[in-house]
């Protein structure tokens, strides 16, 4: 009887944990490096191209450089599915199926990134998951998928976090370790509830193409700005394996070259994904050096994970910081206006206090040495002050390194 009872107790404590630990643990301990379809092609997408794309993502030095995920997004599939309700891949598109594209992914030394929807239709039109949750999740393992886009289109009646976790627990079923992408647009704030359930949660609605905002006819695409403004206050939900996502990145699609680097220099301050959303085929020189700074990156990825916070606003320049491990800091002046502005930062005047941190940048008790990130200049050390020129809608990066005492 004992036996029993203790069965009971072992089989009914799994079902609570595994109700609790729904997403796969030891994925994205660092915010997520890759590339996504949907910026540049939309519903323009083929199996030849996404192939050269891989390629290129080789040749260019992006895959050296950590992006990792090759991100199929809205369009892979057919209208409909097949006779036993499986999802199935458009057959002009790519008649080699999404398990080949999967496999050739692979062989190149990158992870495959799918997207589906929560609703009963994809943002284009074409078969959502609502229903089939654990059906999907079963033929994305088939395929090899490593990453799953969730999107939020056609949900009438759906409760966000009841779906994103349905979809969630699918994933853990299916028995395929894959990063989970909540792409709720952050209308019901995820950063408050997913944690347990995704790896990354959208906190805006899509990025537009411009410094400010774009009028896309049916909704306002958020511009650079506006992005890193809805970013302010959400970093305590943000670290190790669960990310505050402020959409791909526009960086080689039309932006100025200033506006590209203050763009990335953001996203990597933000600890935000790096997902690349350009023709990657078509990159000019100043694009890659952007892309594949490594620098940047680095601070992207740091092992702390902490996000950075706004300390100040003089004028037009922000003023962000980065705590990073080891005791070294970003920090980030960025320039938001349409001129030239003037930076005079005093270090030993400004003492740069982080209660979340708990860590301090204080010029008075500490030296650190300063490289300019973009110049890879040494712009000497904290006792002296720091004055600059940065050019309308352009950043000064830089890397404060710690001189131990």
């Amino acid at each position: 009887m004992k036996k029993i009872i203790f069965l009971f107790l072992f089989l009914f404590a799994i079902s609570i944990n595994y109700s609790i630990a729904q997403k796969t643990p030891n994925l994205a301990l660092t915010p997520p490096m890759g590339w996504n379809s949907w910026n540049t092609f939309e519903d323009k997408i083929d199996e030849a191209m996404i192939k050269e794309i891989v390629d290129v993502m080789i040749s260019s030095g992006m895959k050296d450089a950590g992006y990792e995920y090759i991100n199929l997004d809205d369009f892979w599939m057919a209208n409909e599915r097949d006779k036993q309700g499986n999802l199935q891949a458009n057959s002009q598109k790519f008649p080699s199926g999404m398990k080949a594209l999967g496999d050739y992914i692979h062989s190149k030394g990158f992870k495959f990134g799918i997207y589906n929807c929560a609703g009963t239709k994809t943002c284009g039109g074409l078969p959502g998951t609502r229903g089939h949750e654990y059906q999907d999740a079963l033929k994305y393992a088939e395929w090899g998928v490593d990453y799953l886009k969730y999107d939020w289109c056609n949900t009438e009646g759906l409760n966000s976090q009841e779906a994103y976790s349905t979809m969630s627990k699918a994933i853990q079923a299916a028995g395929r370790p894959m990063v989970f992408s909540i792409c709720e647009w952050g209308a019901t704030k995820p950063w408050e509830w997913a944690e347990p359930i995704g790896h990354l949660w959208r906190t805006t609605g899509d990025i537009g193409l411009d410094w400010v905002s774009v009028d896309k006819g049916h909704f306002i695409a958020n511009g650079i700005i506006k992005m890193i403004e809805l970013q302010t206050n959400l970093r305590k939900y943000a670290g190790p394996g669960h990310w505050n996502d402020p959409d791909m990145l526009e960086v080689g699609k039309g932006l100025t070259l200033a506006e590209d680097r203050a763009h990335f220099s953001m996203w990597a301050m933000l600890a935000a994904p790096l997902i690349a959303g350009n023709d990657v085929r078509k990159m000019s020189k100043e694009t890659v050096e952007i892309l594949t700074n490594k620098e940047v990156i680095a601070i992207d990825q740091d092992s702390l994970g902490i996000q950075a916070f706004k300390y100040n606003c003089v004028d037009s320049i922000d003023t962000w910081v980065k705590p990073l491990q080891n005791g070294d800091f970003a920090v980030c002046f960025l320039n938001k206006s349409s001129q030239t502005a003037q930076l005079n930062f005093d270090w030993k005047l400004n003492i740069i206090t982080d209660d979340f941190s708990k860590t301090e940048i204080n010029a008075n008790k500490a030296t650190y040495k300063i490289k300019n990130i973009w110049t890879k200049k040494s712009l000497g050390d904290t006792r002296k002050t720091i004055k600059s020129s940065i050019d309308s809608h352009d950043v000064l990066m830089l890397k404060l390194n710690l001189i131990k005492q």
